[in-house]
Formats: structure tokens, sequence, C-alpha cells
């Protein structure tokens, strides 16, 4: 039993350190694109502020919402280490599979998917919370849709309030300020996705009742500390197959657009997190870039691009419930 703990704590930092240069390209693929910094710069930038997050989470907002939420996706009475650990290899393979085929597919979608789809084999449906999968689900389209909201409505804010700013002037203070905007998602990027893997941590501790755990509340704080700091350790390795998909074949991305797509990104997981549901940074940056595009003229986004990212998200959940459901069998027939 203490074996399989440590191999889930274990597999899930490594799941948050594939998760980090997964979805790196989300905190830099537009500051890269428009030159702003070198990528090498960028995931330092990025990195910084992931770990960042931390603290933010720990000693400002003082809860984990989306950790409790993530934890809270299979009835607790259900939940078994073996369960979780095939959710979290079932998440580890298809986030390496989809970076590899340069698919900037959902980490928090995946890992959701297989937790439930584990779950399931062993129990039956009965086992997860429809209502917390039903929201998950909703948001898969809901987020990516704030985002190219607020995008469009903030580039017209911007380009209003810039008329009469000369093309060179304003070109050197966004270059500026996207220093400040990709920061901001990248503190929302680590908010988001470094709580996925703390929530599954946790439910594996509560499982098995370590140290008196009970709920969320109770996780030791080298838990979540590992946790975004393993994203920011994966950031920092970049991911540099995305960052292209990302930063240039969705739309032409420059300081203007960036700074829009960045901030209108981590307003959306701002919000997000406040209502404790967690989305997909690359569903909502995706959806931002794609709303600053279309200000400039609908042709300016490469719409097909745009419908095979929304392929790739409609079938990560399911085809990660898939691999987990298997998982699960061939642990249960072999190991158990």
């Amino acid at each position: 039993m203490v074996i399989l703990l440590i191999s889930i704590i274990v597999l899930g930092l490594a799941f948050d350190y594939i998760n980090g240069f997964h979805d790196a390209a989300n905190s830099i693929a537009t500051i890269v694109s428009t030159k702003v910094l070198t990528p090498f710069q960028a995931v330092i930038w990025a990195a910084s502020f992931n770990f960042l997050a931390f603290f933010i989470c720990k000693y400002v907002i003082g809860h984990f919402a989306i950790a409790d939420t993530v934890s809270k996706t299979v009835y607790s009475q259900y939940v078994t280490l073996p369960i979780i650990l095939a959710g979290i290899l079932a998440a580890i393979i298809w986030n390496l599979f989809t970076w590899w085929h340069a698919i900037p597919s959902s980490s928090s979608h995946t890992l959701i998917g297989g937790f439930a789809g584990s779950a399931i084999m062993a129990s039956g449906m009965s086992a997860i919370h429809l209502w917390i999968i039903f929201k998950i689900i909703i948001f898969i389209f809901l987020a990516p849709i704030i985002g190219m909201i607020v995008s469009f409505l903030f580039s017209l804010i911007l380009l209003y309030s810039c008329r009469h700013v000369s093309h060179a002037k304003a070109e050197f203070w966004f270059k500026r300020f996207q220093l400040l905007s990709s920061a901001l998602f990248g503190i929302g990027f680590a908010m988001n996705d470094s709580q996925k893997v703390m929530g599954i941590i946790a439910t594996a501790m509560i499982a098995v009742h370590f140290d008196g755990m009970q709920s969320i509340n109770d996780v030791p704080v080298w838990v979540a500390f590992g946790c975004f700091g393993a994203i920011a350790l994966g950031t920092m390795s970049g991911g540099w197959r995305i960052v292209k998909t990302m930063g240039s074949k969705i739309t032409k991305v420059t300081p203007f657009e960036g700074v829009v797509a960045e901030t209108a990104g981590a307003f959306t997981l701002y919000f997000t997190e406040s209502l404790g549901i967690p989305v997909s940074s690359t569903h909502t940056i995706a959806g931002a870039i794609i709303g600053v595009g279309a200000t400039k003229r609908l042709s300016a986004v490469r719409w097909g691009i745009a419908r095979e990212l929304l392929i790739a998200w409609i079938l990560t959940i399911p085809v990660s419930a898939l691999l987990g459901a298997g998982i699960y069998f061939v642990i249960e027939h072999l190991f158990l």
C-alpha cells in the first residue's frame, strides 16, 4: 500500500512536469512569436510566475478550490489506489502522444478523463460524480468562448483607445505590456493546472487515511509546493512543438494580439478559478487568440486549424477515459 501511494505521488509529480512542458506554449507562444523574449528567456519568465502562483493560492487566496473539485470527481467510497494509478498512467500516455504530434490538447481534461474512466471500469457509472463531470464538459466549450469574447471586446477597446497613437509607439509599449500579460497568464495557468494533480494526490492520501487526512484542506504543504514546482520545471523544459501551433498557425500574432490574448486568457482562468471549475488553459488561450484574430477580419483566423483543435479537445476526455479503463483492467487482472 505504501509503495503504491509513493508510486502515485511520483507519477503525479511526473505528470505535472509533463503538463508543464506540454502546456508551456500556453504561457510563452505569443511572447516568443512576437520576439519580445527569446525562447530561453520566455520559459524562465513563465516558470517564475508558475511558481509564484503557489504562494498566491496558499497565502493570498487561502484555499485550493480546483483541487477540491477534482478530488470529488469520483465518490470517495469508490476510490482506490489502483483506480488513481490507472488514471494517472492514462493521462501521461495521452499527454505524451498529443505532445509528440504537436496537438495542444488539455492536460486537465486528460487527467480527469483517465481518473473517471478507471473508476467506471472498477465500479460502474455510479462511481463518478456526474454533476462535476458535466460542469467540466460544459466548460470545454465555454472556456474558449469566454476567452474569445473577452479578447474580441478588449481588442476593440484598445484599438479605439490607441487610434491616435503612431504604430511605432504602440508597438513599443505593447511589447513591454506583453511581459505583464504573459506573467498574468503564467500565474493563472499554474493556479489552474497544478491543482489538478494536487486533487488526485490528496484523493489517494485520503483513501489510505494518510496522517489522518479527511479532506483537501488537510493536504500537506509539501504536496502543493511539489505540484507547483514540478509544473514550473516542466515549463522551463519548453514545449516547442506546440509553441508553433499556438503562436503562429491559428493567426498571425503581433505584440498587440499577444497582450490581448494573454490578458483575456488570464481573466478567464481567474474567473473559473473563483468558481472552482477546472478548465483547460490550452482551450482558453486558443479561444483568446481566435478572438483577437477575428477583430482584424474573420479570414485572419485559420479556421481549419481551429476546427482540428476543437476535435482534439472533444476527444480528450473520452479517449483518456478509455485509456484509464483499459489500464485499470490490466492492473486488476495482472497485478491484483
